[in-house]
């Protein structure tokens, strides 16, 4: 019962997330998850395994369908490094750093990540290249996003018992009053 919780929970905020971020394909969404925080334990001290695969099973089916990447941000273990396919980070010109994530360090759903992706990698930043993100359970994704993020308000607030808040990021409005804008 609480694994079918969980993917419906994850399902219903991608989908409102994705309403509201317009991707494109290609695009990367970063995702930021203490397992533990989701599980009801303080951050950073209980991985939890299972809930990494069940959230790792709908973000993979997710990015499938959307054409997007997925970026799972490491923990601060490992400097908040991300999990990314290869061609992901081909695309976006990022740089390969090497570390095996584990559920110690680098957190359950990175290291899930390791094990699910076709072909991981780890990077060390996405430059700001993050076109939406969610984070789950206060694990501070911002750095990852583009530089004006946007938030998105979702019906579910809650995976398991992490709180999730969400963003997507917009273009920089410039040029004062006198400019005009789509």
């Amino acid at each position: 019962m609480m694994e079918e919780k969980l993917r419906v929970q994850v399902r219903e905020i991608l989908s409102q997330l994705a309403e509201s971020a317009c991707f494109e394909p290609g695009d990367l969404l970063v995702v930021g998850c203490s397992t533990s925080e989701v599980a009801g334990k303080r951050i950073g001290t209980a991985s939890n395994e299972e809930v990494a695969a069940v959230l790792m099973d709908e973000l993979l089916a997710f990015a499938g369908a959307a054409g997007v990447h997925i970026a799972v941000q490491c923990c601060e273990h490992l400097n908040r490094a991300l999990v990314v396919e290869m061609d992901a980070a081909r695309q976006h010109g990022l740089e390969q750093v090497t570390v095996v994530p584990h559920a110690r360090a680098g957190g359950a759903l990175a290291a899930r990540a390791m094990s699910e992706m076709s072909q991981p990698v780890v990077v060390e930043t996405l430059q700001q290249r993050g076109k939406a993100g969610i984070d789950i359970g206060s694990t501070l994704i911002g750095m990852h996003l583009r530089p004006v993020a946007v938030p998105v308000r979702t019906a579910t607030t809650k995976i398991g018992e992490a709180f999730v808040v969400c963003a997507r990021t917009r273009p920089k409005l410039i040029g004062g009053s006198r400019a005009s804008y789509p």
